[in-house]
């Protein structure tokens, strides 16, 4: 009986070793390299398993409690948020477990670092990740219905997903958007912030909830913007943000799809992070050609990626991949669509915005979760 190391523990496996075999193994097993891939195994259920206390935590306000009120026993925890003890001392651990909260057993009480408070605590933070666990609750709701895509290769749209998905995405992306998409991928255009500035026309096709049209707004309050997207749940949610946000005078969010939003003469049309997932990318890019301006910007924010899929065998490839299994590929596909995917990589889009008519693409910038490309005509 060999021994399944995970670090703290060794648990049995029965027939492991270099003489084991199954029904269709025909060489002999690395025990080394067994415990090894057993232990990774334990690490990654464990991650799986804890996106859902996140999520929780997140929900009921746990980790804002604990960011602005410092240690805390679960007691104490529990009464800063009308939780129940019980639950809260078991979330506790599970979250020292998992080293996202430090406990001191002297004291018993349980503190939420500073750096994780900024991860987890404030949606104003460029480093802010909760969204992602919700984009994450949103793949594991779809996996029976995924698995009947896999066997029919028929696709899921977009709005048939948990509606956790579209609060997730709109919260993860900002964060990015908050920390670059003003202070760096504007300016790494060309000529586009000062335009921006005098007063200009801007398209966000695929806008989702709005943040990245909204941010926008802010920065460039001289401009004018139109926020499109072919998901009517997610435009009503925008326009709402649009109004807390005290730009509706300047911003419009209106259904339409990427291939015939309407107006003309956009000084800038931004496709923030959903080129990749549309039915037809090549029919996007030419209606973006069309409705340019004279010396127009198309900006183009994509998940970062290689064009061989070696170089996106990396843990940022790991997220866009299993990401795009679950809602990218299978949106694309339910409107008979390319399926790019979410590492669909440079090359990829560059065929796709030449054969939309432009004669220049470049990289504008990146980040390690981002490619900026600007298109011109």
């Amino acid at each position: 009986m060999e021994r399944w190391n995970t670090g703290r523990h060794a648990l049995p496996v029965r027939g492991a070793g270099p003489s084991a075999r199954g029904t269709d193994m025909t060489t002999a097993i690395d025990d080394a390299k067994l415990q090894a891939f057993l232990g990774k195994v334990v690490g990654d259920v464990g991650a799986a398993m804890s996106a859902a206390l996140v999520v929780l935590g997140d929900r009921l306000g746990l980790y804002r409690a604990m960011a602005q009120a410092g240690p805390l026993t679960p007691a104490e925890l529990a009464e800063h948020t009308g939780t129940a003890e019980r639950y809260v001392r078991e979330w506790c651990d599970a979250q020292a477990a998992a080293q996202y909260v430090t406990y001191d057993a002297q004291t018993g009480r349980y503190a939420l670092p500073a750096e994780h408070a900024v991860a987890l605590a404030d949606p104003d933070s460029p480093a802010f990740v909760p969204g992602l666990y919700q984009v994450t609750a949103a793949i594991w709701d779809a996996q029976p219905r995924i698995a009947e895509r896999f066997r029919s290769g028929e696709g899921l749209s977009w709005g048939e997903h948990h509606p956790c998905l579209f609060e997730g995405t709109e919260r993860f992306f900002r964060s990015g958007y908050l920390g670059n998409l003003v202070s760096s991928w504007i300016p790494a255009l060309d000529g586009v912030e000062a335009k921006l500035r005098r007063g200009a026309r801007v398209a966000d096709v695929g806008c989702g909830l709005g943040a990245s049209t909204i941010l926008m707004a802010k920065a460039f309050p001289e401009s004018r913007f139109w926020g499109f997207d072919s998901h009517a749940r997610s435009i009503e949610l925008a326009r709402v943000r649009a109004v807390e946000a005290g730009v509706a005078d300047r911003v419009v969010f209106e259904v339409a799809r990427a291939t015939d939003y309407p107006g003309r003469d956009y000084d800038l049309v931004a496709h923030f992070d959903c080129l990749h997932d549309m039915e037809d990318p090549v029919g996007a890019a030419k209606h973006v050609h069309r409705t340019l301006a004279p010396g127009g910007s198309w900006m183009i924010v994509e998940p970062f990626a290689g064009d061989r899929p070696e170089h996106n065998h990396n843990p940022v490839g790991r997220v866009f991949y299993a990401a795009s299994t679950c809602i990218c590929v299978p949106h694309s596909l339910s409107q008979h669509g390319p399926a790019l995917g979410a590492q669909a990589g440079e090359a990829r889009l560059r065929e796709v915005v030449t054969r939309g008519g432009f004669a220049r693409l470049r990289r504008a910038t990146e980040t390690p979760f981002n490619l900026i490309l600007e298109a011109t005509a």
